[in-house]
């Protein structure tokens, strides 16, 4: 199944943000779904709805950080991956009127989502969750960059 798809039914289901990302790679990463929701689970609202950092935003570093994960032993180049989520986040930007954080993404919801209507129930005033545009373009972004390297 196509991954933004995988990650638009998991956010339909009721999942958060971060968990409907980081669940969208459960194929390529080294753990079961289960435990997927429980590591991703507090990124949400911004984490743990500190309205900080969005937690799709949050999910692309946890995919490539699991992705790139080294079993024999030898340390992880973090610089390359600060590098890689760098790109990432200021292309999670270019496309959200340069934001990254859930209360700027959330003010400017309705001008960042012109012509597109989400259809995910929520408990909402509005009876919209509309964090599924970022939940997608989070997908898309890691995807993309993941294919080029050849990771997945």
């Amino acid at each position: 199944m196509e991954r933004k798809q995988k990650a638009y039914d998991n956010f339909k289901r009721g999942y958060g943000c971060a968990p409907a990302v980081l669940m969208a790679f459960d194929d390529v990463l080294p753990l079961d779904k289960e435990t997927l929701e429980a590591v991703s689970v507090a990124f949400g609202c911004g984490f743990g709805n500190t309205r900080n950092l969005c937690g799709a935003v949050s999910a692309m570093g946890m995919v490539l950080g699991l992705v790139r994960r080294r079993a024999d032993g030898v340390p992880i180049n973090k610089a390359e991956i600060y590098r890689v989520i760098a790109s990432l986040d200021s292309e999670f930007k270019s496309r959200n009127d340069g934001c990254d954080k859930c209360p700027d993404l959330l003010a400017r919801i309705r001008e960042l989502t012109a012509g597109y209507v989400p259809d995910v129930p929520s408990p909402a005033p509005d009876g919209i969750r509309p964090c599924i545009k970022f939940v997608l373009d989070s997908v898309e972004l890691i995807e993309k960059e993941l294919s080029a390297e050849g990771l997945i």
